[in-house]
């Protein structure tokens, strides 16, 4: 039989590599990656190719034959970034999902993954439906740019899945957390951030952002690996938005708790008013996901910590 090209841009990434990792195990693909400023995965399982994703003729040359696109691609960073410098969020990310989703259609790929995030639903005490956002289009001032281009973005695989024979499947996911996450505290998000702090702490104390009290929605990334693959196996309408997350949220303040007792150590927290903080609650209703494609999330959140905890502790140098 022969295999399915898979193309899993921004493989060398957190949630591309954790993909490519998954997929390189199945016998039915064949696994392409691209990377640009990362060094390319030492891995005979995937063929890396450099690739400009905001460059057509890169774009072209890497979506030409393929099967399945999985687009992991972006500009990221934690929410230093996200408040103090929000349109590094914005024109790369637009100029190369416009790309790859055109060049997706002009070369008839069978089906593209996209993953969006949850960054334009308005904040609340109940799980958030894909059709919230339809009913007031608001999205939380903080998040004004990035949210606005990740709906243009859907929106744009929409239309494209009205043009042509390419299924988009669109993602809205929360929080991902676990191996190959961002470590580093100017880039990486609130896990993988408090993770660092914890595992190197020195001092037995522990500075939070905030108050603490701002809620997230986690997943761990193999869950949303999971979803990849039934949205792959399952999938019949040429476009589909859908949510993932773990259905409740959680304080970062009672986050930090727990991963400070699952890593054993005696730690203290201490809150930081100062520093940047986006105040809200928000986690993701995910019956859509459920009755459409039969998921749901396996790994708890304790289990999740103690994970990444151990593989922090294996492949990370303190």
């Amino acid at each position: 039989m022969e295999k399915k090209k898979v193309l899993i841009c921004g493989a060398t990434g957190f949630i591309g590599r954790n993909i490519a990792e998954a997929f390189i195990q199945k016998d039915e693909f064949e696994v392409y990656g691209t990377y640009l400023e990362s060094a390319p995965l030492d891995n005979p399982g995937i063929k890396m190719m450099k690739a400009d994703l905001t460059s057509k003729k890169d774009v072209d040359e890497a979506v030409k034959g393929m099967d399945l696109i999985i687009q992991a691609a972006a500009t990221t960073s934690g929410v230093k970034d996200i408040v103090s410098k929000p349109y590094i969020h914005i024109t790369d990310n637009a100029v190369m999902n416009s790309l790859i989703f055109r060049s997706a259609n002009k070369n008839k790929v069978g089906q593209l993954i996209f993953f969006s995030c949850s960054i334009m639903y308005q904040p609340g005490d109940k799980p958030v439906k894909e059709t919230d956002f339809d009913a007031n289009r608001e999205i939380f001032k903080s998040y004004f740019g990035a949210g606005w281009t990740k709906v243009y973005l859907e929106k744009m695989c929409e239309f494209y899945s009205r043009l042509g024979p390419t299924k988009y499947t669109v993602i809205r996911h929360s929080n991902i957390y676990g191996p190959h996450d961002k470590f580093d505290l100017e880039k990486s998000h609130v896990f993988g951030a408090t993770i660092t702090k914890v595992m190197a702490n020195k001092d037995g104390k522990i500075t939070v952002w905030g108050s603490g009290e701002e809620e997230r929605d986690l997943l761990y990334v193999s869950d949303l690996v999971d979803f990849v693959d039934l949205a792959v196996a399952k999938q019949e309408n040429n476009f589909e938005l859908y949510n993932a997350g773990c259905g409740s949220s959680i304080p970062v303040g009672e986050l930090v708790k727990k991963i400070i007792a699952h890593s054993g150590k005696d730690i203290k927290i201490e809150y930081d008013l100062s520093k940047p903080t986006i105040k809200t609650k928000l986690c993701l209703d995910t019956a859509k996901a459920k009755n459409s494609l039969g998921w749901t999330p396996k790994v708890s959140l304790d289990e999740g910590i103690v994970k990444t905890i151990n593989w922090y502790k294996e492949n990370i140098k303190i």
